[in-house]
């Protein structure tokens, strides 16, 4: 899975939908909801840098796997919605992963 760039991509947006979760799940009720800001600046952080990672993985499998602007569109819309890379793990790496 890790030896091509679909399966990086994949990796990468399953961490960055799991942080996104927490961030939004568990670290923002607990600053905002309890006073404790420490959680969210530290997996907040790692959400940043699995965010951007993500990004540029999309950017190199569109150009590599040759997607439409559609299909690069959804991949970057996945990476803000609550488990959206998840879905787009399922509905266009995946695909995307049999068919090379």
């Amino acid at each position: 899975m890790l030896k091509s760039t679909i399966g990086r991509l994949r990796i990468l947006g399953l961490l960055e939908g799991i942080s996104f979760l927490l961030l939004l799940g568990i670290c923002m009720p607990l600053k905002y909801g309890m006073g404790i800001p420490e959680p969210t600046q530290i997996v907040g952080m790692f959400h940043g840098i699995l965010f951007i990672g993500y990004c540029l993985w999309v950017i190199l499998a569109a150009v590599e796997y040759n997607w439409s602007l559609k299909t690069t569109f959804y991949a970057f819309v996945a990476s803000v919605l609550p488990f959206g890379t998840m879905v787009a793990d399922k509905k266009i790496f995946k695909l995307q992963e049999v068919r090379t």
